[in-house]
């Protein structure tokens, strides 16, 4: 028999705990949940796992490998769409074969005997067996109804008390024959309780029902996780759990290896603690379970607390009823009541108190002596900033709500002008939008005018905002492509240009002391509502006077373009079209269950494209990324070029054109872009992207990032894909070269970028350790810090900015030689983070 584990949801109930894990990987006893029913199966003879993803898939995949490790092999499926609960297992039909198979879910906890719910089901003959079990608050589960052999007679989806009409229900852990596999249509979103069954119930197929004994609960939200320690430490559920090291007067200490901790510590209860825990002389623990890498101080006492990994906690610490998440660091004399929950990634000052009650979301600084009494939910920093390089990130409809939304246009109308209009536009999605209606309002009650474009790309409102005098300044609502729960907010000033980080100091400053102003009723902004004919032809008449002034002639040039589903979908095959490119068009609509999967579409893209690229002998492909910025290629023998491949195949067009028109272009690139390659009629200047003005990016013919983003300024100083394809098109026909053979004649060496996890407190040592590290070689410290190992070898290292990590760059001549490098630093990290 094999199990099929259901591991993609996105947890939105019980965020903040899912804020950088998906739900299944929350810990339970310093494993993750899903992990004690796989080990569950596993001890009855259940070796082979298929987990179906969707959420978050690279953190299952990075802890559990291939299985190995646990005594499991393990399949990994990824849907690229939302198919409901039993369309993902259709997914997996060719690797669940001809016997029978149970369906469990990830984010579950239970110690069911699933041995005798298996022998129960073939016991029966039955086809399809949904294990059944008593609850004392139906209304979150399916409710089941059986007769007295166990036959199920009726169903009712999450009913309301007046609907309820028993307390079984339904535990999601199914026992089902293979051909029940063939109702379940291919690709199409079908639920089990929706649709299956009841499906298989009008076929006349008997469904069973298999109830069980024992303890069961779905962790559904932050006090339900809270609920599972409390059952646990009760002995309501038998969990797995390290070995008992040493009995104290009063409790058990568990762990995986023997800890010798100074007599003074108490422990009373239940006490678990992981590896590399240090208890500070005095401290008193209760009920409690600690994760790898914390250290308590002095003096600290812990009652009922659940503590995740890499946390740092000061003396005189008195905390009740809380779960803190990982790379936390709280000072000395804190104290915390009962039910805090405390996010990843958080800075407390010393002497805070924290209400009960209180949950405070990531990455938030919390200063001395604050006394909090309310969740800190609002703004992504307390003390650090709500921008991020003029964009305002958060959960929608949670860090971002209307209220935020609203806080925040008052505080940016506030640094505009009365009666100054304002561009806004947003992409499809609901959240955009339901923010941007919010936003306006705060706009309008500043004295500030809007001009609301609705939905259109961020790359026609730029172009409008920049091609007129009669805006100050505009804002574009988009999902963030890397987080489908996540709204990004972005600002730019009258050039297009983002806004820098003193505008942004401005806004935040009214933002958190509230000076808003508010007009009287007679200057109260206006809304001027577009229908997009004008804004679109502005932006279509500006790409064509450029490139028909080049006498841009696309004779016998076939391309094929994928939109994926961004917006500009509804203007850029036009373009195409009228500048006389024959094209195939992909994914030019709108979709938002594409969009929340971006690592599945741009898989199938880049297989599509790739394929249809070289079947039908195209010269080349383009792919833009959603929201008008980043572009991939795909060269006529339809291999898609890494970002590093594209942006030396653009510069070497680029040096043709130079060569061709006896002149030098300049270009501006990042410290990070590769430089082992020289282009002789190429000017190439590396520095920081940041705070430029409109002005200064002018002095360049191209300002690329080496992330796929081109911008050539003689049509505007903002990264735009649409007009990049059309420029790099150009190029290659007044060249006569196909991408193919560009990429042909560069050089072959090693370029790679990684990240590395590191908190906000160890950031700065880690600067000063590289620094140390750079004595007596070539270094820079333009933008983080950049080491030459050799004439064309380098580390470059850069501290995140908003998340805790380190980005690291590696040039070399070679592979090995790259490696190598990496290998070294990475020792070198990893030994400077221990260190005291």
């Amino acid at each position: 028999m094999k199990a099929v584990v259901m591991a993609g949801g996105f947890g939105t109930r019980i965020q903040p705990l899912t804020h950088s894990r998906p739900k299944p990987m929350l810990p339970i006893v310093n494993l993750p949940m899903m992990e004690h029913t796989m080990r569950r199966l596993v001890q009855i003879g259940i070796e082979e796992f298929i987990v179906l993803l969707y959420f978050k898939p690279d953190v299952i995949k990075a802890h559990f490998g291939d299985g190995s490790a646990l005594g499991m092999k393990i399949t990994y499926v990824l849907p690229d769409d939302d198919y409901g609960t039993a369309g993902a297992v259709k997914l997996a039909q060719e690797h669940i074969g001809s016997d029978n198979f149970v369906i469990v879910s990830g984010d579950l906890v239970t110690d069911f005997d699933f041995q005798e719910i298996f022998d129960y089901h073939a016991s029966k003959g039955s086809k399809l067996t949904i294990t059944l079990t008593s609850v004392d608050n139906p209304l979150e589960f399916g409710v089941v109804i059986a007769d007295e052999n166990g036959r199920i007679e009726k169903f009712l989806e999450k009913p309301s008390w007046g609907e309820v009409f028993s307390d079984t229900i339904n535990t999601g852990i199914y026992v089902i024959e293979p051909e029940i596999l063939d109702y379940i249509p291919h690709r199409e979103n079908f639920d089990f309780a929706k649709d299956l069954f009841p499906l298989l119930m009008r076929e006349g197929i008997e469904l069973t029902a298999g109830y069980a004994e024992g303890y069961w609960r779905d962790v559904g939200n932050p006090d339900s996780y809270r609920e599972v320690y409390e059952d646990i430490m009760a002995g309501r559920i038998e969990m797995l759990l390290p070995p008992a090291q040493k009995r104290y007067p009063d409790g058990t200490l568990y762990s995986h290896r023997a800890y010798d901790l100074d007599p003074s510590v108490e422990i009373v209860g239940t006490v678990v603690l992981g590896s590399n825990v240090t208890v500070g002389r005095g401290a008193k623990l209760v009920n409690t379970v600690i994760g790898d890498d914390v250290r308590i101080g002095e003096n600290g006492k812990l009652r009922n607390c659940v503590l995740w990994e890499h946390i740092e906690i000061g003396r005189n610490a008195l905390m009740d009823g809380c779960v803190v998440c990982n790379d936390n660091r709280i000072g000395r004399n804190f104290s915390a009541k009962a039910g805090m929950v405390l996010a990843e990634g958080c800075e407390i000052g010393q002497l805070v108190t924290i209400e009960k009650d209180v949950t405070i979301w990531p990455n938030k600084v919390i200063e001395d002596a604050s006394i909090v009494s309310s969740s800190v939910i609002l703004g992504s920093r307390y003390k650090n900033s709500i921008f991020e390089n003029g964009m305002v990130v958060g959960k929608s409809n949670v860090e971002l709500s209307c209220e935020m939304a609203t806080k925040l246009a008052e505080a940016f109308g506030a640094q505009l002008p009365v009666g100054s209009t304002v561009l806004m536009a947003r992409d499809y999605h609901k959240g955009s939008r339901m923010l941007k209606r919010a936003f306006v309002g705060g706009l309008l009650s500043a004295g500030v005018n809007v001009v609301d474009y609705n939905g259109i790309p961020s790359a026609v409102l730029r172009c409008n905002l920049s091609s007129s005098d009669d805006y100050v300044a505009g804002v574009h609502f988009r999902q963030n492509i890397d987080d489908p729960t996540s709204t990004v907010i972005t600002f730019y000033n009258h050039e297009a240009m983002r806004i820098n980080s003193d505008v942004a100091k401005k806004v935040e400053k009214a933002f958190f002391k509230e000076t808003f102003r508010r007009v009287d009723f007679s200057q109260i902004g206006q809304i001027i509502e577009s229908d997009h004919d004008r804004e679109y032809a502005l932006y279509r008449s500006n790409i064509e006077d450029i490139l028909t002034a080049h006498f841009f002639k696309c004779v016998d040039c076939r391309v094929a373009v994928d939109m994926m589903h961004g917006m500009a979908y509804e203007i850029f095959p036009d373009i195409l079209n009228d500048m006389g490119v024959d094209n195939i068009i992909f994914n030019a609509y709108a979709d938002e269950k594409r969009l929340a999967n971006i690592k599945t579409l741009v898989k199938r893209s880049n297989e599509d494209m790739s394929a249809v690229v070289r079947a039908m002998q195209l010269d080349a492909g383009f792919m833009l990324y959603p929201y008008g910025q980043r572009l991939d290629l795909v060269t006529d023998d339809g291999r898609v070029l890494s970002r590093q491949e594209a942006l030396h195949v653009v510069l070497s067009l680029l040096d043709r054109e130079a060569a061709a028109g006896g002149e030098k272009k300049r270009v501006f690139l990042p410290t990070w872009a590769a430089d082992i390659i020289f282009f002789e009629h190429l000017a190439i200047e590396r520095g920081k992207y940041a705070n430029f003005k409109a002005e200064e990016l002018r002095r360049y013919d191209l300002i690329a990032t080496g992330e796929g983003n081109f911008a050539f300024t003689e049509f505007a100083t903002h990264r735009d894909s649409m007009f990049a394809t059309l420029k790099i098109l150009e190029m290659m026909i007044e060249q006569d070269v196909k991408l193919s053979e560009l990429l042909a004649g560069l050089p072959e060496f090693y370029y790679h970028t990684t990240q590395v996890p590191c908190s906000q407190a160890l950031k700065g040592k880690m600067m000063r350790m590289f620094l140390e590290d750079a004595r007596g070689k070539k270094a820079s410290t333009v933008d983080g810090v950049k080491i030459w190992l050799g004439e064309h070898e380098w580390i470059l290292m850069i501290p995140d900015q908003y998340s805790d990590r380190l980005n690291l760059y590696i040039q070399a001549p070679t592979r090995e030689r790259g490696e190598a490098i990496l290998q070294a630093y990475s020792d070198k990290i990893a030994a400077w983070s221990k260190a005291r």
